[in-house]
Order: C-alpha cells, then structure tokens, then sequence
C-alpha cells in the first residue's frame, strides 16, 4: 500500500475503534487511536501474515501487551479480512468473541492473550527467543503503553532479551503522554525511555508515531539491526482523529454516547473527505 492508501485504511481503523467502544458501551479508545497507525502499517505492510491461515507456523507474531486496547487491534485485524468488520460493535458482550483483552482462543488473529500490564512483552521475548531456537525466520512485535513500562516486569523482559540478543524482536512503545491517572511524568515518569531501552542492548528508534513515512523508515531500521532487539519509541496523540478525544486523558477508559459517537464519525468522515481529495 502507498501512503495514501495507509492513511485511508487507518481511518477505517478508527472508525472501527469508535464504533465497537460505542457498541460496547465500554472500552479504552485513547490509547487504541494513538497507536492505530502503528497497527495498520504492521497487519497491511510490515507483518508476514495471511488471515486465510492465522495459524501459520512460520508468520510473524504480534503481542498487544497494553491489552486494553484491544478495540484497535480488532479494528485492525477485522479490516485485514480476519474477521467481519460488522462485528466489531459486539465488544465486550456477553458471548462476543472480541472481549476487552485479546483472546487467542476465541479471537482469529491473536497470537497471545494479554491484558495484565507488563506480561505482553515477556510473552513476544519468549516467542523471538523460541524462533532463533528453532532457527525460524518469524519477527515478533510487541506493542507497549508508556504508563505500561512503569511495570517492573517490562525491564527483566528488556534484560532478558538484550541479554540474548533478539534481533527478530521489535518493541514498540506507544508514548501518547497519559495514562489512566494523568500524564506519565506526573504519575511514575519513566524518562528518558530511549535511555532505558539503550541500557538493556537495544537498539533504539525514536519516531512519530502518527506518521507513515517514519513509522516505515524505523521498522524498516529495525529489520536490518543484527545483534540485538529494536525499541521503537513513537511519540503519539492519545485519541488522534477524534477531535474532543485528541490529548484528553478522560478518554483513557470510557465510551462516547450517541451524541458523541455521532461527532466522532463526522470528525472521522472528515478525514476521509480530506483523504479522498488528494
């Protein structure tokens, strides 16, 4: 896909976002439209995936360790053809297979449930490690919350894998500045991240997160680093496209009502428009 073509399928990735939060009256739709672009880059350009066979032992593998938001990732993996993007509003409901953390039993596309903070990222390190025991040519990535590497568990993960340098591993971390009680730096500030990371023998990328031409370039960076695991540090805007959203930490954790689900679909119809004029 051209950029053009990204930006368009990741407004259709919001408008899912909104769309199953909404329908499940419930839901964590910030930190799911900071990272939508990331999701759409990985499941429409980067990943080796193939929704007619999930389960193919040689794909790429992809961990969401901030679970919560899983109203992108299942946006993500129902516009790749996964699953029908109709289903989407059904989240969180009682016999819904798209509940609030992903399930790799019941959700098609899920490599690793997930939902308890800090615990993704030690399941992508054993995943990355277990290939280059096997000799397998998979990458695995793993996407992380800023206020999620407050998380002890985040750095033994880090240890570990720089330790036995896991150059088919990409952790991304999504800094949108807030998390569920204010801004990081207020609640247990985890700068410099890049720092951290470099600490524990990563290789570092900083990039805008909402942009496809860096996100591109630092993945791209993060395949040709030999010798060691990539952090990818990518600075967002928590709730990006909806504009009463937008650096709102009050949209960490809850759904819009009809009226606001309605100026959220305009704002995002918008954006098509603007898309479809270039």
């Amino acid at each position: 896909m051209n950029k053009l073509e990204l930006q368009k399928m990741a407004n259709q990735v919001r408008k899912g976002i909104v769309a199953a939060v909404h329908g499940a009256k419930a839901g964590h739709p910030g930190g799911s439209l900071s990272a939508a672009d990331m999701f759409t880059y990985l499941y429409f350009e980067e990943m080796n995936i193939d929704p007619k066979n999930p389960k193919d032992p040689n794909r790429d593998r992809f961990v969401l360790s901030k679970g919560h938001t899983a109203p992108g990732l299942y946006s993500a993996l129902a516009n790749r053809g996964y699953f029908p993007v109709e289903d989407l509003p059904t989240l969180r409901h009682l016999g819904s297979y798209l509940q609030g953390h992903p399930c790799m039993q019941e959700t098609p596309g899920v490599d690793m449930s997930s939902g308890s903070l800090g615990q993704g990222i030690s399941a992508a390190v054993g995943m990355a490690l277990a290939a280059k025991m096997d000799e397998k040519d998979y990458r695995v990535y793993t996407l992380l919350g800023d206020g999620e590497i407050q998380e002890g568990q985040v750095w033994e993960a880090a240890m570990f894998a720089g330790a036995r340098n896991l150059d088919n591993l990409v952790v991304i971390v999504d800094n949108n500045g807030l998390q569920i009680d204010g801004k990081i730096e207020d609640v247990c500030s985890p700068y410099p991240i890049d720092k951290k990371f470099e600490a524990f023998n990563f290789h570092v990328v900083c990039i805008n997160g909402n942009d496809f031409d860096e996100i591109a370039a630092g993945l791209k960076e993060a395949r040709e680093t030999k010798g060691a695991p990539t952090a990818i540090i990518m600075k967002t805007t928590k709730g990006k496209g909806v504009s009463f959203m937008e650096n709102n930490v009050g949209w960490h954790g809850k759904a819009p009502n009809d009226e606001e689900y309605a100026i959220a679909v305009a704002d995002l119809e918008k954006i098509d428009k603007e898309l479809e004029g270039k």
